[in-house]
């Protein structure tokens, strides 16, 4: 399944053709479908330890960050995932920026499954991505931790 996304929009809930909610993940991994995302691979945040969950969203905003910010030379890449097992809010978002959890931010300790890919997505603005990343820069730089396991 190859889809095309528009612009994200944030706290938008993605849905395919038929209005059916999707989880997305963020990266810069060439995946297939079928390929599994698992726990356990290197974190794209922090000290870039063993991440203990997987994250996946329902809303193309949060995936279109994932993708941006995600770790690599590669393009970044928004896939359509299935949980395999539980999902949880994911409280690096949920519990200190975002109470109640409108970016539809989860994460797994289970694999995601890829049932697709989304291709000609919008990033954010330049200016946008530029002051998200300085924002990182500066936290690293006061050691916070970005992802807290």
């Amino acid at each position: 399944m190859t889809t095309t996304a528009p612009a994200p929009v944030p706290f938008e809930v993605w849905t395919d053709s038929d209005g059916t909610p999707r989880y997305l993940h963020g990266t810069k991994a060439a995946l297939a479908p079928g390929d599994l995302i698992e726990a356990g691979r290197t974190s794209n945040f922090g000290k870039r330890s063993a991440a203990a969950f997987v994250y996946l969203t329902a809303t193309l905003d949060a995936a279109t960050w994932g993708a941006e910010l995600a770790i690599g030379d590669g393009p970044g890449r928004i896939y359509i995932v299935e949980p395999t097992g539980p999902i949880e809010d994911d409280p690096n978002l949920t519990d200190k920026k975002f109470p109640g959890n409108p970016t539809r931010s989860y994460r797994s300790r289970a694999p995601l499954r890829v049932v697709g890919e989304l291709r000609d997505w919008r990033g954010h603005a330049p200016e946008q991505l530029a002051a998200m990343k300085d924002g990182l820069a500066r936290l690293a730089a006061q050691g916070v931790e970005a992802i807290e396991d």
